[in-house]
């Protein structure tokens, strides 16, 4: 026989849990407990349900009911019932206490688990309290018993848990050009192509903003010089005719003018033609800065998800050589220097700028003078964040510098780091494609294991952590080393199954379930009709297999993390290695798109540690902090130069194919050193790096604009005002106010040392 649960799970019939119900009532009654009675109650009761195959637990309840009213203690019933009300409001309890605290907006690690989010609106509050109720369904009904165990015990984490009914995808690269050229339609209106640069940026922000709404992560343009690139064109086209009428005069010989580039000049000593192709280019170049000021404007101020998150967005740029390509570019910059509204730092997009030798990084190069603007916006304004092309497995063999499509070979990567490019399944490119969903493996808990089952093993017995090498044998190292990577591809595959088990359950939604995104965005998607399954189109996505806390995994193992010991640096590697060829076997096994992710932990940043200290304690060096290192990165407490965590974090981004990020806490203010930028880039060139950024500190007077590097600026110096709004990088993106940070992004913020 067996049993439905509450909450619709099933499991084998124990009598042992009805005996034991009726003698916890007993004993709250005056005549203590009866065992005789108690166990001629409970075969009663079995008795009453031989007969049965499946039994929910509110009928057995009852029945107990019944026999205790029928039997010599009816006093006892009463105490049962009591028990069974109480019980009820204790499980009712915890989620009545989160509730209240979400009402309340109390800032803690549930309202502040995304410092994107507004938890504290009306609308933000409701997307809380969905989240929350969202989260038990899945454990119990979406999830296999394995990978609900996993998680509940820490070993992995689901992310974006509570979208997994949802059946949506984690991010796309928008193929924006499809959208640009063919106009779309959202909601209950459409829109028609574009034919100038005001509505090609205006058509740019509603897709990002459209398809956020059908989708749990960030939204980014892969190509986004190019897409805009030919709406210069056509804008300058227009600025000639404009002029044409007021003239009154034929310059069509002026429509296919060659154009080195488009940079506004004075007029003076100007006559004629040249005098009409200048004012049409200056006017072309105001108009392109105004459309890149709205982007900007926008991506900051629309609202998507119920109306309490702006779009988690991405532009790629860089790569275009072309006059108009290197028009949207430069104003893009100047427009991020200038910052929104009252000369704010903008939030969104995350910018991100596509390194290139050939291209833009070298003095000869054509963009070279852009690249130089770039590192004055990064640093002055965080943005741009740099994406090196020239990485060995950042390159296509189909990328040529003479081919104007050559934007679509480009790697291109979602600002807070997840990069998708090679597909088993076509073309290799990031366009039109992403992730669809990623879990995180806790490599730290699975380390105190194996160190804890070694110690066993080879009878020795000290304290795990920072300094631990000195009583660790070399029996010990075997031991541990190899009961620990035997764990590590137990659990990897425990979060590649339940993977495989969401792409399975989002493979059953239809096409019409994601409007825009299956009608073209994604790859092969305008193949299906509304009521197809999106099964043929998700093969092109991909699954993230992610890690967290490298460096106090090591500690375990070692004694020391992997920039204090070379010794442990080659253990990571090894570990990380480990984990890239299980995802290879995957994609294998289940033919889809598998990678290791370096995990951008926010949410997840102290879960795992508070999970683990309640467990093993405080271990020096690993759970005595109230968050673990993201992904491989060298702890953000621990003080070296900026070259020696280059060398040291540079050899997982060709492991972690799925997403990785560098980068450097710099001292002082960048805002009078670009040159500070470009030594971080040039340290991404000489060490193989993938993608990296720059954090520094940028703080600012709401009331009078005032800024400056102070990251403890509580007073303004010129106007007095104490409304001061500080600028800081939580996981790849910015956040306006640390007030929405967790509890453990903020101790980890606190923690962070700089890098000369």
């Amino acid at each position: 026989m067996q049993v439905i649960k509450r909450d619709g799970r099933v499991e084998d019939f124990n009598q042992e849990r009805i005996f034991k119900a009726v003698t916890m009532a007993m004993s709250h009654t005056s005549s203590g407990v009866d065992a005789d009675l108690a166990n001629k109650i409970t075969q009663s009761v079995m008795k009453q349900l031989e007969d049965k195959i499946q039994v929910s637990v509110y009928e057995i309840q009852d029945i107990v009911e019944k026999k205790l009213m029928g039997s010599s203690r009816k006093e006892v019933a009463q105490e049962y019932i009591t028990y069974r009300y109480n019980r009820d409001i204790a499980r009712k309890s915890k989620s009545k206490d989160m509730f209240l605290e979400i009402i309340e907006t109390k800032s803690n690690d549930v309202t502040r688990e995304n410092a994107n989010m507004n938890a504290d609106t009306p609308a933000g509050m409701m997307m809380k309290f969905a989240s929350e109720t969202t989260k038990p369904f899945v454990d119990d009904f979406l999830l296999s018993t394995e990978a609900r165990n996993a998680f509940k015990e820490g070993y992995i984490h689901i992310h974006d848990k509570d979208y997994y009914p949802t059946k949506s995808l984690t991010c796309i690269q928008h193929p924006l050009d499809k959208i640009l050229k063919e106009g779309f339609r959202a909601g209950h209106g459409s829109s028609r192509p574009a034919k100038r640069i005001e509505t090609a940026s205006i058509i740019g922000c509603i897709s990002l903003e459209t398809v956020q709404n059908e989708m749990h992560g960030g939204q980014a343009i892969p190509e986004f010089d190019y897409y805009l690139a030919p709406y210069v064109r056509m804008t300058f086209e227009e600025e000639v005719k404009k002029l044409e009428d007021i003239v009154d005069e034929d310059l069509s010989k002026l429509y296919d003018v060659k154009i080195e580039d488009y940079e506004k000049k004075s007029l003076e000593g100007l006559t004629g033609e040249k005098r009409y192709l200048q004012i049409s280019i200056n006017n072309t170049v105001n108009r392109v800065h105004q459309a890149m000021e709205a982007f900007i404007h926008n991506m900051n101020t629309i609202h998507s998800r119920g109306g309490n998150q702006v779009v988690f967005s991405s532009i790629n740029y860089g790569t275009d050589t072309s006059a108009e390509g290197r028009c949207i570019i430069r104003e893009m910059l100047l427009s991020t220097l200038r910052g929104v509204g009252n000369n704010e730092t903008p939030i969104f997009p995350i910018q991100i700028w596509k390194k290139k030798r050939g291209v833009n990084y070298l003095p000869e190069d054509r963009n070279y003078d852009l690249y130089k603007l770039a590192c004055k916006a990064t640093a002055k304004r965080f943005f741009p964040n740099y994406l090196n092309l020239d990485a060995t497995f950042n390159t296509h063999p189909k990328w040529k510098a003479d081919d104007p499509n050559r934007g679509y070979y480009e790697v291109a990567t979602m600002g807070c780091r997840t990069r998708v490019f090679a597909n088993r399944h076509g073309e290799d490119t990031s366009v039109g494609r992403g992730n669809l969903s990623f879990t995180t493996v806790n490599i730290v808990k699975i380390a105190i294991e194996a160190a804890k089952e070694a110690q066993n093993n080879v009878g020795l017995n000290f304290e795990l952590g920072a300094g631990s090498e000195k009583f660790m044998t070399e029996k010990y190292k075997k031991q541990v080393l190899q009961i620990f990577l035997q764990k590590l591809q137990k659990y990897t595959d425990v979060a590649a199954r339940q993977l495989y088990d969401r792409y399975k359950f989002q493979c059953t939604a239809v096409a019409k379930q994601f409007p825009l995104l299956m009608s073209g965005l994604w790859q092969d998607s305008e193949k299906l009709s509304p009521i197809d399954s999106v099964e043929s189109v998700l093969k092109h996505g991909t699954l993230g297999l992610g890690f967290i806390g490298l460096a106090e995994c090591l500690t375990v193992l070692t004694g020391k993390h992997h920039a204090e010991s070379e010794e442990s640096q080659k253990l990571g590697i090894k570990i990380i290695t480990q984990m890239r060829d299980a995802c290879n076997n995957y994609s294998d096994r289940y033919d889809l798109n598998y990678s290791v992710l370096a995990t951008p932990a926010e949410g997840l940043s102290g879960r795992f540690t508070k999970i683990d200290r309640k467990e093993y304690g405080t271990i020096l060096g690993v759970t005595d902090r109230d968050y673990y290192t993201n992904s491989n990165h060298v702890p953000v407490w621990y003080k070296c130069t900026a070259e020696h965590k280059a060398k040291i974090e540079a050899p997982y981004h060709e492991l972690t194919l799925g997403g990785h990020i560098f980068y450097i806490e710099l001292d002082g203010d960048a805002t009078h050193n670009p040159d500070s930028i470009e030594a971080v880039v040039d340290l991404m060139d000489k060490y193989n790096m993938g993608y990296g950024s720059v954090n520094h500190t940028r703080s600012r007077c709401l009331d009078c604009g005032f800024e400056n590097s102070e990251a403890d600026l509580k007073v303004c110096p010129i106007c007095g005002g104490k409304e001061i709004d500080t600028i800081q990088r939580i996981t790849g993106y910015l956040v306006g106010t640390t007030s929405r940070w967790n509890n453990g992004k903020l101790a980890e913020l606190k923690d962070r040392v700089t890098h000369n």
